[in-house]
């Protein structure tokens, strides 16, 4: 893949798999930390890259940005992005937002949970199986299974 890749039809793990080669991983899980913690608000280039064509929506300054109800989109997309990007650094990150207010942020962290299989995570994740909503409940359902398969 040569330049930056349009984000309209690219899909989200090549985005990050792109910024990755360009920025390298520990900035990409660096930026996606910042991000879902709400430590940084500033990346936009990452942002886009996380977020795609949807990106420009929530960071519409007529919208109110990072103060903005939509703002939670950044991060759902940093933790969408640590699915491809990840290092054990970002575990404790990844254990804060399954307390997040919003339900796609914990989804998001327990399938981060699920595809790599961290153990240091499973008491958090296991927790969100009694999650008032049914699409974090399934997910967090799925990590405890991976994480205790994997005996992580």
């Amino acid at each position: 893949m040569t330049g930056r890749p349009r984000t309209v039809d690219v899909p989200p793990r090549a985005r990050v798999l792109f910024e990755c080669e360009r920025r390298g991983r520990a900035a990409v899980v660096d930026g996606c930390v910042a991000l879902l913690t709400g430590a940084d608000d500033r990346d936009v280039p990452l942002i886009l890259v996380l977020g795609g064509p949807a990106a420009s929506w929530a960071l519409d300054p007529a919208d109110g940005g990072p103060e903005s109800s939509r703002w939670y989109w950044v991060r759902v997309w940093a933790a969408r992005g640590l699915l491809w990007a990840w290092d054990d650094r970002a575990t404790s990150t990844i254990v804060g937002a399954m307390h997040d207010r919003e339900w796609r942020v914990r989804e998001m962290a327990a399938k981060v949970v699920a595809r790599h299989r961290i153990g240091d995570a499973l008491a958090a994740v296991t927790m969100l199986r009694n999650d008032p909503i049914p699409q974090v409940r399934a997910a967090a359902q799925r990590a405890v299974v991976a994480v205790t398969a994997a005996g992580a």
